[in-house]
């Protein structure tokens, strides 16, 4: 457990230093939201709720993903690239201790990015009933959900592919989910094919589920909390067995 807080509290600072990732991945979502606030793409969400009720659970999700698919994925992978990874081998903390170290470093990243996303919702218009703060507290065992989900995905692109492949795939998949995930634009606005695909993934799973607790009329049924933990789990069984600290 010692070995675990230690390397948490390296994470932390080394996110701090990360200060262009940072901006990445809190300024990408905040301008997106700021953008699509005012703009007519999106229409009115379920139930007579408002653009920015089907919008801002959208752009939290987004946060999340970036931060633990892209941002984590590639810092990660790169670690790897450069031997920092295989000198942590060398020491007594094991596998699981640097994955949950990286987690929660991420879910303290996610934390900063759902304060600052509802703050800015909230100035732009966003009153989700019993206000902004009982809402995001309501959505917060999904956002920790989705976070460990998205981090586990991203470490195992990071602990299987080198890391110039895992800058490259990381980035493509976060495109796909911001136009065709389920995230922004709805499952019911994209093709039969396309929503069907995506409304079995995480990104989908997780969205519908933030949206059910902060979007009055959108509520999730619990399909989606078990199909959604089932990724989690088998993501993170899948990076514990195949993660590699070195080139290999």
């Amino acid at each position: 457990m010692h070995a675990l807080v230690a390397q948490l509290a390296m994470e932390l600072r080394l996110t701090m230093r990360r200060g262009e990732n940072l901006v990445v991945t809190l300024g990408i979502p905040l301008l997106l939201l700021v953008f699509l606030a005012n703009v007519e793409l999106l229409g009115n969400g379920a139930g007579g709720s408002s653009r920015l009720d089907q919008l801002v659970p959208g752009i939290l999700c987004l946060a999340l993903i970036s931060t633990g698919l892209v941002s984590l994925g590639i810092a990660t992978a790169f670690e790897r690239g450069n031997g920092t990874l295989k000198r942590l081998a060398s020491s007594p903390l094991p596998r699981w201790a640097l994955v949950a170290a990286k987690t929660g470093a991420v879910l303290s990243t996610v934390v900063v990015q759902v304060v600052v996303l509802g703050a800015m919702g909230t100035l732009l218009g966003w009153a989700p009933a019993g206000g902004p703060l009982a809402a995001l507290l309501s959505a917060t065992p999904w956002l920790i959900l989705g976070t460990i989900c998205s981090a586990a995905a991203g470490l195992l692109l990071a602990g299987l592919l080198r890391p110039e492949a895992t800058l490259a795939l990381a980035n493509a998949l976060y495109l796909l989910i911001l136009l065709l995930g389920g995230v922004i634009v709805p499952l019911a606005q994209l093709p039969g094919p396309v929503a069907t695909l995506a409304g079995a993934l995480p990104p989908a799973l997780m969205a519908d589920l933030v949206r059910g607790a902060l979007t009055p009329g959108a509520a999730a049924g619990p399909g989606e909390a078990l199909a959604l933990g089932g990724w989690t789990v088998a993501l993170l069984v899948a990076t514990l067995a195949t993660f590699r600290v070195d080139e290999g």
